[in-house]
Parts: structure tokens; sequence; C-alpha cells
């Protein structure tokens, strides 16, 4: 149990929260929730004690271990699989088989086990970071948008590993389907204060609607109240009959103080720019294909058509060229085989990662919008703005001086200026908080014109995907129908080619049973060579103290005439000294045979 005392945290004048107070029980599974810039990654860094509270307490229990996914890359090994298994220690430090199976379910191959970590992309690098602290089992995990760098069925696997996961969980993501799927609990950061609830990030944002509208209700209330006594006392303060009474309404007034008016917080709100066409079939494709690779085309052969108002969802693992397809579609890359028509009256607006490269870096936020039709007018542009949270001032900032996040809204609201009636979304939900997701998604929904999308969100996908190009067993493949017809007719291969997980956990189990019986068995076998041995290095001990302790003696009679007391000391003296002999003899046995049966036992559980 963790239990969090009247903490505050304030950076100058800022005030992320204060006396925020909650505990966090056994089994409890915490999505932490709250804009960017709240405090969540601030609270991380106090419970892991990179970071002092102002004031406030937090208790951990005596060996409550608190692991997180740390960014920073540090291997030591040069295998994938050695640098995963030096996490483990103890009599774990033998069960590769459950590194191995992280690997898997992240995404590695059975080749990648053997190659240097160094070899990797960053996103992979930090994906052994996570299987490292998966390993070491600890008390409580703490996850920072563990979901950045996975793809889609990697993420359902970290679903389902935190499903099962034993101990306590804090998660930050901004994939509300992902929380709710791992989470028992819901707290947020909002206003400087900090609520927790049982239930989903549904019920939690419930909640808050309700108390806000309560709050309202009050202060709409108390305000009415303080207005008629404000009016009153103007009224009878002047007559000489009403005055006491006026001083006792004054009174009253002081008394009931003022509630102050609920912070406004922003969000992303917009609707896409609609192009009417007349047009039923928006895009025809036939047999295309493309590969930088001649010999390995990342897709070849794929006809589908997209008809109007529909959503067509790109899916796969990462590296498999669904950015490719995109790219291709949108006239970014080059048709290699095959042939794409479009609709004569087919507008396009494309989002993707090289769009937001092109940002002019000299360029206000106002004037990327105004590039994309300099007729929209001033009010509108600003309009635009405020919609992707640049209001009034904002809105004038250079693109150099953007995060990530805010060069990938200043695109978005391109894409809102864009008159289309087809869009091309490359996971557009990069740097958004979950509101703005919602936000996003409800768009998407309303637009009248078609959607090609990638992304990695489930939530999206079940929400949004009419039908699917999906990128697995080594090729493009179009579905006629959403995620979750996909799911129950074809599904991820990596799932359905893994063995049952009843018949995993019984692998896992007798593995375990096996590990234990030899870990006892040697237990068994070498205990009485250690005893052996402890009692031969006594003995040696003694026999070397007595043999020093005579031959001190036989110095002192060697001065005198005793020739007796002299040569029977030194018979003991070689006769000691000929026992000592045998007793390193049976030492370097006795280890020798100690260290064989050990390695011996090393190399079976390590096959294991």
């Amino acid at each position: 149990m963790i239990q969090v005392t009247n903490l505050s945290k304030h950076f100058g004048e800022q005030t992320l929260f204060e006396n925020i107070s909650f505990t966090l029980n056994r089994g409890n599974k915490i999505g932490l929730v709250g804009r960017n810039g709240s405090g969540k990654s601030t609270l991380f860094k106090i419970l892991l004690g990179e970071e002092e509270a102002d004031s406030g307490e937090v208790f951990i229990p005596k060996n409550y271990t608190i692991g997180t996914l740390r960014q920073h890359l540090h291997f030591t090994h040069k295998t994938v699989r050695e640098e995963c298994a030096s996490a483990l220690h103890g009599d774990e430090a033998f069960n590769v088989y459950i590194i191995e199976k992280m690997l898997f379910g992240l995404g590695f191959s059975h080749e990648d086990l053997d190659k240097d970590p160094l070899s990797f992309s960053g996103g992979y690098q930090i994906r052994l970071n996570l299987v490292k602290l998966l390993a070491t089992n600890p008390s409580m995990l703490l996850l920072d948008e563990p979901t950045n760098y996975l793809d889609i069925v990697s993420m359902r696997w970290l679903k389902q590993f935190l499903k099962e996961f034993k101990g306590e969980l804090i998660l930050i993501t901004h994939d509300r389907d992902f929380m709710d799927a791992v989470t028992t609990h819901t707290m947020g950061l909002r206003r400087k204060s900090l609520l927790l609830i049982e239930g989903n990030s549904s019920k939690y944002y419930a909640k808050l609607e309700e108390d806000d509208e309560r709050y309202l209700k009050t202060k709409a209330n108390l305000d009415k109240k303080r207005a008629e006594l404000e009016d009153f006392i103007t009224r009878q303060k002047a007559k000489a009959s009403k005055a006491v009474m006026a001083q006792s309404k004054a009174k009253q007034l002081e008394k009931m103080g003022e509630m102050d008016d609920l912070e406004e917080e922003s969000s992303l709100s917009f609707a896409f720019n609609y192009k009417k066409t007349p047009a039923k079939i928006i895009l025809d494709a036939q047999n295309i294909g493309f590969g930088y690779d001649a010999k390995k085309p990342l897709f070849q052969n794929l006809s589908f058509k997209l008809e109007k108002g529909k959503c067509l969802a790109i899916i796969g693992k990462n590296g498999k060229g669904k950015s490719t397809l995109l790219n291709v579609l949108a006239g970014e890359l080059p048709l290699q085989q095959g042939n794409i028509a479009f609709h004569p009256e087919t507008a396009i607006a494309h989002f993707g990662q090289t769009n937001i490269q092109r940002l002019n870096l000299k360029h206000t936020i106002i004037d990327e919008i105004y590039e994309v039709d300099p007729l929209l007018g001033i009010t509108k542009v600003r309009s635009i703005c405020g919609g992707m949270m640049f209001s009034g001032k904002s809105a004038e900032k250079e693109i150099s001086v953007l995060s990530g996040g805010e060069r990938s809204r200043v695109m978005l609201g391109k894409i809102i200026a864009t008159p289309a009636n087809l869009l091309f979304l490359d996971e557009p939900t990069n740097h958004l908080d979950m509101y703005s997701i919602d936000a996003l998604t409800q768009a998407i929904q309303s637009f009248e014109g078609s959607t090609i999308l990638v992304t990695h969100s489930e939530m999206m996908l079940k929400n949004l995907a009419d039908a699917l190009i999906i990128f697995h067993h080594d090729k493009a493949e179009f579905f006629d129908g959403g995620y979750e017809a996909f799911l129950e007719k074809i599904g991820w291969e990596e799932e359905s080619d893994a063995p049952s997980k009843k018949v995993a956990q019984s692998d896992y189990n007798e593995s375990k049973k096996l590990r234990t019986k030899l870990i006892q068995e040697r237990s068994a076998k070498l205990s009485p060579l250690k005893k052996e041995i402890e009692k031969c290095e006594a003995k040696i001990m003694q026999l070397e103290e007595t043999i020093k302790t005579k031959n001190e003696t036989l110095i002192q009679i060697a001065s005198g005439n005793d020739l007796g007391e002299l040569q029977r000391l030194s018979k003991e003296l070689k006769s000691d000294e000929e026992t000592l002999n045998g007793l390193y003899e049976q030492f370097e046995s006795l280890h020798v045979k100690h260290d064989e049966l050990f390695e011996s036992y090393e190399m079976q559980l390590k096959n294991i």
C-alpha cells in the first residue's frame, strides 16, 4: 500500500497541484489522466524519489519496489537475449523462457534474439527496456505512455500482460481503450486538485461533469442570493427604520463568501471542411504494388474501392509498409505497379509526418493556415487556430518555437482549412491528449467525405473503420468489414499462431516444477559436500596451528641437550605435515567434485 498525503508542487508562480491525497491499495491499477502540463509526469517523479514535493508526505512500505520504463538506453551485453536476461536475479536467472516470451510479444523474432541491441531502432530499444523492467517483477509499475513505441500487435500483448500483472499499476496513456482495458480505477489531476474513483475513464469524466454541474448550480443560487441581499441593502440602508435590518443583512452577506468561476480548460474542437462531390466511388485501386527493394515488394496485386463517406483503415505491425501505402495512394510516392483512379472531383487533404516537416519554421501559425487559402479571412483563420487551441496571441507564435505536439495541431489546422472529400491521415493521434483524440474521432465520424487512416488505436478502429487493409502473412490484404469483424473472423497471425494460454501456462508450470526439482536435488547433493569441505578446512586450519606451535617448541629444544625430546617432536612434525598434505589433496578433490556437480546442474537449468 502507498499512502500520499497533502502533496503540493509548484514551479515558480505556477501551481501544478495542491494538498492532494490518495491511497494505492493492493491490486489497484490506476489510469492517471489530466491535461498536458497538469503534473502527471511530475507526480511520477515524486513517487520515484526523483523530484521533491514542496509539502506533503509519500509513504512507501519497506521492501516495496517501484519499476518504471526508462527512456535512456544503456546496454552492456552483445545479444538481445543476454541483455534482457541480465534483469533476472536469484532462481529466476534461469527463466530465459519468460524473457523470450516477452520479446516475442513485443515484436522480436527468433533471429532477433542473437542480434546486438544497438542494431535496432530507438523504438525497439525502448521495447528492450520494457522487457527488462517487466522481468524484474516489481511491486508496482509506473508507466508513462508505454504504447508510444508499440504497434497494434505489441499493444495487444502488453494490454493482456498488464491485466494479468499481480502488482499495482499507475498508467499514463492517451489511448483510452488501452487504459480502460487494463485499469481498475481512474485518477485525474484537474484544476490543481485530484479525484480518484473506482471504474473506467468514462465513469470518471461523467463524475467530473456531474460535479461541475452541481458546482455551477450552487454558485448560481449563491450569486442570486448575494444579488438579492445587495439590492435590499442598497434600497433600505438610507431608511432609518430599516437601518438595523440593512446592517444585519450586510453582516449576512459578509459571511456568505463567494464561489470562484470554474477555470476553463481548452479542448481541440473542429470539423473538417467538406467539399461536395457527386462521386459514389472516390478511389479505385487495381493491382497496385510498391517496394524499395524490387525483389521484396512491401505490397503487390492489391485491389480495392473506396466509397464516399467510408473510412478505410490501414493496419499492421511497424515497418511493414502502412505509411508507404498511404503515401503511394496520396501521390507522395510513385506507383510502381497497377493503377489508381480518382473521381475527377476528388479533393485531397493529407496529414502525415512528412507534411509536418514541411511547415515553414519562420511562419507564424496564422501564416501557415492562411497559406492553404488566402481568401479565408482573418476571422475564419482565427477560428481554426482557436479550434486547435491557439487562441489570441498564441496564434502569432512562430513554428520554430512549437513542440512536436503543437506542430501536429498546426498541421491538423491546415487540413481543416482545406476543402476536401478525401482525407489521408497517418497516425493523427500522435502527441494528442485523450480529450483531443475524442474530438478528432468525432470529427472523422461527422465528415461527409471518405477517410484513409493509419492508426494503432483500437478504439479509433472500432469506432471508424468500415474496411481494412491488413499487413500480415507477408502481404497486404483488403478486408471488407470493420475491425471487430476482422478480429472475430481472421485475427492477428501472431496471436492465432501462438499456443493457447492454457498450454503456455501449463508449459510454464511444468518448467517451473522441473527447475524447483533440480534446485532441490542440487541442494541435496551439494549440501553434504559443503559440510565435508568445511570440516576438511577446519582440520587444515587446526593442524596448521598445531604445526606452528610445535615448530616454535622445536626451536627452543634445539638450543638445549634433550635429544630424545627433539627426535620425538621431529617425528610428530613429519607425521603432521604428511597428514596436512593429505588434507590439502582431500580439500582440492572435494572442491573439484563440488564445482563439477554445480556446473552440471547449471547447464540443466539453463536448458529448461
